[in-house]
């Protein structure tokens, strides 16, 4: 393939698997960007599960601190993907981090998603929180399914409880209230890290 399945940033590997995702942020950079720090990550097909552990194979992952699922995508619509790619990234012993937007349990209600990521491995998952209420989220990340917010917040919880390291993340933009988001967060037990907004924020105001 062609496309940038992996790329460099901050002393990372990133693995972009997908484009799909779950949602359409008013913020995300797929509105306004076909990539990051340089690299196009718009995919003309998914890669294989072999064809990632085959770019894989070709780098020495030993330089960097963290191998990491991200992308123009969310990760986890590829679930079971993820969960192979880790277990092999695991026989050598590299940190695995998800970055995930975390409505996989509302596509995977049968399966506890949290305890099964940690037994492949995964070290840390950063989850996009975005708002401090459902109305602002679904109003600037306009989610498939409108129940979104509160089982993102329930994966987070059980993330926690199966002691994968977990940050919330949001984007500073005015329509969101910070200090209840890092309230959100601790009363979860995560870290919670304010992202940077690259572009002209959309033009909401709190409520």
């Amino acid at each position: 393939m062609s496309e940038t399945l992996c790329y460099e940033a901050h002393g990372n590997l990133y693995l972009n698997i997908t484009n799909r995702c779950t949602a359409e942020c008013e913020f995300c950079i797929k509105r306004y960007a076909d990539g990051v720090y340089g690299y196009n990550l718009l995919l003309d097909r998914e890669p294989s599960v072999d064809e990632i552990i085959g770019v894989l194979k070709e780098s020495d992952l030993s330089q960097y601190g963290e191998i990491v699922f991200a992308g123009l995508g969310e990760p986890l619509t590829r679930l079971d993907d993820v969960i192979r790619i880790t277990e092999w990234l695991k026989e050598d012993g590299e940190e695995v981090r998800i970055d995930t937007i975390g409505h996989v349990k509302l596509y995977h209600g049968d399966r506890h998603v949290a305890r099964e990521l940690r037994e492949a491995g995964v070290d840390a998952v950063s989850l996009s929180l975005n708002a401090h209420n459902r109305e602002i989220y679904n109003q600037i990340c306009h989610p498939e399914k409108p129940d979104a917010y509160a089982s993102m917040l329930e994966f987070a919880r059980d993330l926690v409880k199966v002691g994968i390291r977990t940050q919330l993340t949001v984007v500073s933009l005015p329509i969101i209230d910070i200090e209840r988001c890092r309230e959100i967060a601790r009363e979860i037990g995560a870290r919670f890290r304010i992202r940077g907004y690259g572009r002209r924020p959309p033009s909401h105001k709190r409520r």
